[in-house]
């Protein structure tokens, strides 16, 4: 792509990598660029401590130590607190639906009748430098009602006068880096550009129309983390003159460590804390994660990792019963079935499975839950809406009687096994994934599951641990990796005429995923060679 010069106004120390087009540019301006520049230079040695510290508490991990909860933060759990109360248009939010910041797909989720719409700049995008500042600048027209879309059939999409859900945004983690934009030579966090960006041109706009900025935190692995984020928020306040205690932020459980910190998680951000999320697939690829040295830990087919068992009750228990304890929501997980508009059978038994997931988190005390498509909201809101009747929300629910160990969230322990059709799954599932990734979309129908990365995460951490660790299929066979290369190619060809144009590459990122001696940390840090739309530096 043609790089055009950037402003000579932007910040001195500010590296620029990709396509600066007008409409960029509207977003790139040199306030919000020199936000971006304090909060890097403020912030990024604390990230890069935390990365140093996830870092060595894997090694101790690999050593064979186990997490438990902390003794020297008993008494944050003992003491009495609550966080803030949550704004008007937080307090309810019994169906959020989820989605990338693509134009049709937030329009269409804002419209649905959903509590709540999360847009996405974490796991359901493909964060190549085109699809985050188009994101952004969608979340900008989001925010001020007044974004559009024209299909190419000519069909249009405008939101509703009323009614709207109330606007999210989930910028990506900690671990991921921005290499579109430098400062001092340093690419800036993923985390500081998606979320300096938004707020910098969001935050007073939602305050004047009666919202706020909110946000929802992924990959927190401890309590640290989440202090670093409530001195992100409130730094940014106070620079931007916002009222402090303005933001709200919803905090994902999507790793073993931090269900082990919940309520110290809560602790830190209580001024600023909106719940806890159950985070259920990226929280069974952490234990594959951290665990993966552990021979004698081999999850079964990715089928039969259900909320039913034992490890998964417990951790979503858990969760309910600290938010509540706390003054917190608790909002239940994503079921990956969506529905089919053209197949009657799928379609039913997608509407089946979501039910039964929903009813079950209604009853464990949630307060909301997610979707992922617009057709499954009035399912999970029929559910909910039983649930909670008139109330807002179900946190008087303070399940007093439960109590978890650190031995039942680690009592990793599920009916079922490794299955051949299991195994090709896995491979096709990552395989498409990455192909329709490496081609720029982040969330994926394949057969009737919504695939995000942390649904193909697991499926590339699956075949790694079956692989290094000598599985067999309940068939006797061995899988190694002369048995995966095959099965990989076998899968490769049936997909290749389906594929989006990066097959081949998908196939290399997945070989070297699975064939790796150590466990790759991320499959995005793998991929991202492959989004290739950034060009030149342009020395502001």
């Amino acid at each position: 792509m043609r790089n055009i010069q950037a402003k000579s106004t932007h910040p001195r120390g500010v590296e620029l990598l990709g396509t600066i087009s007008p409409e960029y540019e509207k977003i790139l301006t040199t306030d919000a660029l020199k936000f971006l520049e304090t909060l890097h230079q403020e912030f990024e040695p604390r990230r890069e401590a935390a990365l140093r510290a996830r870092t060595e508490r894997q090694k101790r991990l690999d050593q064979g130590e186990r997490p438990d909860f902390l003794a020297s933060t008993r008494n944050v759990r003992e003491s009495d607190w609550k966080v803030a109360t949550a704004p008007a248009d937080l307090d309810d939010r019994r169906v959020e639906i989820t989605g990338p910041v693509e134009r049709k797909m937030m329009i269409n989720a804002l419209n649905s009748g959903a509590s709540v719409f999360m847009a996405d700049f974490e796991d359901a995008l493909s964060p190549s430098w085109n699809n985050l500042l188009d994101g952004q600048i969608n979340c900008r027209e989001a925010v001020r009602k007044r974004i559009s879309y024209e299909s190419p059939e000519g069909k249009s999409y405008r939101l509703k006068p009323s009614g709207l859900a109330t606007f999210m945004v989930r910028p990506r983690g900690w671990h991921l880096s921005e290499p579109g934009l430098r400062v001092d030579e340093v690419p800036i966090s993923g985390s500081l550009f998606d979320f300096g960006l938004y707020f910098f041109h969001n935050a007073r706009d939602l305050l004047s129309g009666g919202s706020g900025p909110y946000f929802y935190l992924p990959k927190l692995e401890n309590h640290l983390e989440a202090r670093l984020w409530r001195d992100v928020f409130a730094f940014s306040e106070q620079t931007l003159g916002i009222p402090p205690g303005s933001i709200r932020a919803t905090v994902l459980i999507e790793t073993i460590l931090a269900a082990f910190e919940m309520e110290e998680i809560l602790y830190e951000l209580r001024d600023y804390a909106a719940g806890l999320n159950a985070g259920r697939w990226d929280y069974i690829f952490s234990i594959i994660k951290k665990f993966s040295s552990d021979g004698d830990l081999l999850f079964p087919d990715r089928a039969e990792i259900t909320m039913n068992v034992p490890f998964m009750r417990t951790y979503a228990q858990l969760l309910v019963k600290t938010c509540h304890k706390r003054g917190a929501h608790a909002i239940g997980g994503m079921s990956a079935y969506v529905p089919s508009r053209k197949d009657p059978d799928a379609n039913e038994n997608a509407i089946r499975r979501v039910r039964d997931d929903k009813e079950r988190e209604a009853v464990d005390g949630f307060d909301g839950t997610w979707v992922a498509h617009p057709d499954l909201v009035p399912v999970a809101k029929e559910v909910f809406d039983r649930a909670l009747g008139s109330r807002a929300n179900q946190k008087d629910r303070l399940n007093r009687n439960f109590s978890a160990s650190a031995h039942d969230l680690l009592d990793f322990v599920i009916p079922g096994s490794i299955t051949e059709t299991g195994v090709r799954g896995n491979i096709r599932v990552a395989l498409q994934y990455l192909d329709s990734w490496i081609s720029g979309s982040g969330a994926v129908t394949i057969q009737n599951l919504m695939e995000d990365a942390a649904t193909a995460e697991i499926a590339r951490a699956e075949l790694w641990q079956w692989v290094h660790h000598g599985a067999k299929t309940k068939h006797g066979d061995v899988l190694d990796a002369r048995q995966y290369r095959q099965l990989r190619g076998e899968e490769q060809l049936l997909l290749r005429a389906a594929s989006k144009g990066h097959l081949e590459e998908a196939a290399e990122v997945l070989d070297g995923l699975v064939l790796s001696k150590e466990f790759p940390e991320f499959l995005t840090y793998s991929a991202n060679r492959f989004l290739s739309d950034l060009s030149e530096v342009v020395q502001s």
